[in-house]
């Protein structure tokens, strides 16, 4: 969707595991995971496809699997999934993988939740801290290939479902994404609300990255 120099890719990179604590997902891996889905989608070689398992939780379990055998190199993906750019950071990735990095971020959490929280109660959403990741990936995965309605006929399942795809940045607009996965702009339609579209924009007008295309 867009270019940018190497000092602004490490800089997002560091972000994104900073931002994603002890649920850090490797982008290199999870890249390759989303050109199966959309080169795959909602058949049996789809990675997180909703309509191969009874619940979302066995689904995650699914994709997990997958991306720990492009994670540890141990399965090699098909050339297809490699052969365009992806972001590579090895030493990144080890911090970022690694079990006692997990750990500072998941004490990290509790600590403000001890500090802060109102009530204790409040605790049973430490769970959600700790795996937002996985968490993102499935809610976007299993309800945008479930629920919703459809902008365009297409071979897959996908979905849009609002108003949570307004809520989600804009991921939800999957019907929308699988019809064009090269627009950064996964709203179409006047009540449809792509946030993080806005913000590559302000991205694009500082110089920070360059949009292949500025669609509308």
């Amino acid at each position: 969707m867009y270019t940018t120099t190497k000092n602004w890719e490490r800089t997002f990179y560091i972000l994104t595991w900073f931002v994603q604590g002890s649920s850090f997902l490797v982008p290199r891996a999870y890249a390759v995971l989303h050109r199966m889905h959309h080169a795959y989608s909602d058949t049996e070689q789809d990675p997180h496809s909703p309509h191969f398992f009874k619940d979302i939780y066995h689904m995650t379990l699914h994709t997990a699997k997958i991306f720990r055998g492009f994670l540890t190199r141990k399965n090699i993906p098909d050339p297809q999934f490699t052969k365009e750019y992806l972001p590579v950071w090895d030493k990144m990735d080890r911090l970022g993988h690694s079990g006692f990095t997990r750990s500072i971020f998941v004490l990290f959490y509790i600590s403000i939740y001890v500090l802060f929280a109102p009530g204790f109660w409040w605790f049973a959403l430490l769970p959600v801290h700790f795996l937002m990741g996985p968490v993102q990936g499935a809610i976007v995965n299993w309800f945008g290939h479930k629920l919703g309605y459809r902008n365009y006929q297409l071979d897959d399942h996908s979905k849009n479902t609002s108003p949570w795809g307004v809520l989600l940045m804009g991921e939800l607009f999957q019907n929308n994404h699988h019809k064009a996965k090269d627009n950064a702009n996964f709203a179409r339609r006047w009540f449809e609300f792509d946030v993080t579209y806005l913000i590559m924009r302000g991205f694009h007008a500082m110089g920070i990255i360059k949009l292949k295309t500025l669609p509308a």
